[in-house]
């Protein structure tokens, strides 16, 4: 079936689709904490990140949204997603539209790597997991990571 709306349209269309998160992998870290008796986390909480232009007057400060956050212990966690982030192992290509995807997912890193610098900057421990350590082969490592990063034995 043809599309009925013109590429720019079509693109405006598409650009106001606002995800809903990495449910999946967001549900399987928590099912892992869970087993693993790691409490004191909250997921999607939004936390303020420090602006670049802190001498303007009333600068509006830029949200972050964790897939997971320590308050007590200053640790934020992100899951992110093989395709979505470019993970060196599992990351694919789309064969169409290559430049497009490739833009795209360099986007998102160069976003990631500026939320963990601000995030660090601000006193944060930031903890960034790709979506394949969850597999039952990498969990005890992944397990080990977080224990580390929340100063847990």
């Amino acid at each position: 079936m043809p599309d009925v709306f013109t590429p720019a349209k079509r693109s405006e269309v598409m650009s106001r689709i606002r995800s809903t998160g990495n449910a999946a992998t967001e549900l399987r870290l928590r099912d892992l904490l869970r087993a693993a008796h790691i409490t004191g986390w909250r997921r999607q909480v939004s936390l303020c990140m420090p602006h670049p232009r802190a001498a303007e007057k009333k600068p509006r400060r830029p949200r972050v949204r964790p897939d997971f956050v320590f308050r007590k212990e200053r640790v934020v966690v992100f899951v992110d997603g093989c395709f979505w982030h470019g993970c060196p192992r599992h990351a694919t290509r789309p064969r169409q539209n290559r430049k497009f995807w490739d833009e795209k997912i360099a986007r998102n890193r160069q976003r990631d790597r500026l939320v963990t610098r601000e995030l660090r900057k601000s006193g944060w421990t930031v903890l960034r997991l790709w979506e394949c350590a969850l597999s039952r082969k990498r969990q005890a490592h992944t397990l080990a990571r977080l224990r580390r990063a929340l100063g847990m034995p």
